[in-house]
Parts: C-alpha cells; sequence; structure tokens
C-alpha cells in the first residue's frame, strides 16, 4: 500500500506473486507485461485475450493498495505497448486495453482475500472440495494456506463453514452488493486524493464554501461622513402666533407692504 505522506509504496505487496495464472497466449503476455508493470509501480491482475474486434488483449492491473485511476490506465497503455511490439508475443494483429479489476474483481493473490474479508464471493475450485467445486458465500478471511467461507447456498446437511485451499482455487470473484460499490467508491476517493497530494495540488473548497463575487471588492469600505442638515425653523413661533392675533383683531392692514 501507498504511503500518503511519502508518496512511498509497499514492496512486499507490489511483488506479491499470484495464486491463478493464465496458460498459453497470455501466459506469454504476462511474461512481458508483469515487470513493466511492477517496474511502474503496478500489480498484474488478470489478462484476458478474447476475439472482440478481430483481436483483444485485455490487461487488468492496480496499484498495490487496489486501487486504479484514468490516469494510470493511460500511463500504463503508453509505457506497455511499445514494449509488447519488441517482444510480440501474439503472431496476429490485436487491440491493447488496460482496465481496472472493477468493482466486482477477481482475487487473484493471498492479500486480496485478506483486504476483501466480509465481502461476498463467488469461487470456483480447480480441485473439489467435500465433493463440490462452486461456492458462494461471505468471506472471512485467510488462515493459515486457505481461505475461510461462510456459506449462503447450503443444501442438507452440508457445513455452512468451510476452509478452501487457495491453491486449488481455480477462479474467485466478488458479488456486486451496496456494500462492496461504497467501499470501492472510498477507496478511489482516497486513491485520488492521496494522487494529488503527491503532485502538490491545491484540493478544491468544500462544496459549502461561499464563493467570492469577481466583480465585488474584497477591500473595506470607507464610511461617508453625512453633514447634518439644518431644518427651517417652524412657523408657529410665538411672534408668528401674535402677528396671527393682531391680524385677526385688525391691528394689522394685511395688505400692509404689499
Amino acid at each position: 500500500m501507498t504511503d500518503p505522506t511519502t508518496g512511498s509504496v509497499d514492496f512486499d505487496l507490489l511483488a506479491e506473486p499470484r495464486l491463478v495464472v493464465e496458460p498459453g497466449v497470455a501466459a506469454r503476455v504476462s511474461a512481458v507485461a508483469g515487470p513493466v508493470l511492477q517496474g511502474m509501480g503496478y500489480r498484474l491482475v488478470r489478462i484476458k485475450i478474447s476475439g472482440e474486434f478481430g483481436c483483444t488483449v485485455q490487461i487488468m492491473a492496480e496499484r498495490p493498495d487496489g486501487t486504479m485511476l484514468i490516469d494510470d490506465c493511460e500511463a500504463i497503455s503508453k509505457a506497455l505497448s511499445p514494449v509488447l511490439d519488441v517482444a510480440d508475443p501474439i503472431e496476429k494483429a490485436y487491440r491493447l486495453e488496460i482496465s481496472s479489476p472493477g468493482i466486482d474483481r477477481p482475487l487473484v493473490r493471498r492479500s486480496d482475500f485478506g483486504r476483501y474479508a466480509g465481502h461476498l464471493v463467488k469461487i470456483d475450485m480447480a480441485v473439489a472440495h467435500q465433493g463440490r467445486k462452486r461456492f458462494r458465500g461471505m468471506l472471512g478471511g485467510v488462515e493459515g494456506d486457505a481461505v475461510h467461507l461462510r456459506r449462503d447456498d447450503v443444501r442438507g446437511d452440508e457445513d455452512a463453514e468451510v476452509l478452501l485451499v487457495m491453491e486449488d482455487i481455480a477462479d474467485a470473484r466478488l458479488v456486486l452488493t451496496d456494500e462492496l460499490v461504497a467501499e470501492s467508491m472510498r477507496r478511489g476517493k482516497l486513491a485520488e486524493r492521496e494522487m494529488k497530494q503527491n503532485l502538490g495540488i491545491k484540493p478544491p473548497p468544500p462544496p459549502h464554501a461561499k464563493k467570492s463575487d469577481p466583480t465585488k471588492s474584497n477591500a473595506p469600505k470607507a464610511k461617508l461622513k453625512l453633514k447634518p442638515v439644518k431644518k427651517p425653523a417652524p412657523k408657529n413661533t410665538k411672534e408668528h402666533r401674535l402677528a396671527a392675533d393682531r391680524l385677526r383683531r385688525g391691528e394689522i392692514d394685511p395688505t400692509e407692504g404689499d
């Protein structure tokens, strides 16, 4: 797993061998792709060769912590394509496809079974266990050289708790559940945050943060000092009232002064 503070890689996880390997042509591709991926800090998960679009070589890869971003896929494709062209492990033309293992991913290493303990899984055995080759249930982690499974497909008097030898497993894959989706999203967000920290990219502000208006200045506004306006004296002063009384008594000629 990568240390988010230093960006260092756990080389034990990086070099951990796979329990399930491909035969034939896929094995030749694996022999070329595996060392390149490891040198870049990634782990090979699975190689699948299909007849889609003529011939498609799908290479699943991941970081040691089990995450994989789009930028990782692009970097691997750019580095691996010329190496495969030179090694030429496939005699005909093919289309290279780099992908993450996906949410309902295959489990191919011992650490995978430990990391995804508590999730639902389907297991196909290369060697039958108690006369049965297919199992489904809750993954309980690793015990010695075996995987603990609490079955949810028990019939009759079959044992609900089983230990399956890892070397006898032909294929193991997570079953898509709400819990698995939530866990995958959490891992993806942590990986993206870690990558931005390592690149020195400042994280975006939280969604609840206020956005400033670029048209408005953040400088403190000066307060305007308003001069007091001198109000006119009211017209009901004592002098005016006495003049009005004299006018009513006829002591003042209203036309005087015209």
